[in-house]
């Protein structure tokens, strides 16, 4: 017969400390919160909407020039005029609108790069290529010639479009790529965490 009706049930207290632990266990992210199933990633340079009004105003010169000109004044010159006017036109508004935005996404398999609002032009490198990312904290036109699509022979190819970070991916074949975008260092952590161990180096290393 027991003396405490009690005796033997579980003590509140005990029942507390129990819950606590176990919710105090639960971690409330797990290390693979911080890298997405689908990383993605943009930089944005609003100054080379100037070079592409720039551009604009070439294409309508060559435009204006065409229909509105005198043909009977001088032919020749007229129309190198109004091509060179047209042609340089283009050439400007496609090299800067085409870099004034890329956006970055990186999933199990690829790192995807894309230029412009429409994104072209646009290079996918397989994961199962690359050795490697880190992290640089000053990309600039100056280092690699200008804006836009890049290559030196020294440094590989680059997407630049904007000064600031950016990330260089180091593939198997000894050559580099780089690509300015925003949060440069969670890039680098996505490409590293789904980097496959090669034999006798880590992942990401």
């Amino acid at each position: 017969m027991r003396d405490h009706p009690h005796e033997g049930a579980a003590a509140p207290d005990d029942s507390g400390t129990a819950e606590g632990a176990d919710s105090g266990a639960r971690p409330a992210g797990g290390s693979h919160a911080e890298i997405p199933e689908v990383w993605h990633g943009s930089a944005t340079n609003r100054i080379q909407w100037l070079l592409a009004a720039v551009g604009a105003g070439c294409l309508a010169l060559g435009i204006e020039l065409a229909v509105e000109s005198n043909w009977t004044a001088g032919l020749a010159p007229l129309v190198m005029s109004v091509v060179g006017c047209v042609a340089v036109g283009l050439l400007v508004l496609f090299g800067t609108l085409a870099y004034v935005h890329v956006a970055v996404r990186i999933d199990k398999d690829w790192l995807e790069v894309r230029c412009g609002h429409i994104g072209v032009p646009r290079r996918r490198i397989p994961l199962d290529t690359v050795v490697g990312a880190d992290f640089t904290p000053q990309v600039t036109p100056r280092h690699w010639g200008g804006w836009g699509y890049r290559w030196r022979p020294e440094q590989g190819t680059a997407v630049v479009v904007r000064r600031g970070e950016g990330v260089v991916v180091r593939l198997g074949d000894g050559r580099d790529f780089t690509v300015t975008v925003d949060d440069a260092e969670g890039a680098v952590r996505a490409i590293r965490g789904r980097l496959r161990p090669r034999k006798g180096t880590p992942a990401g290393a």
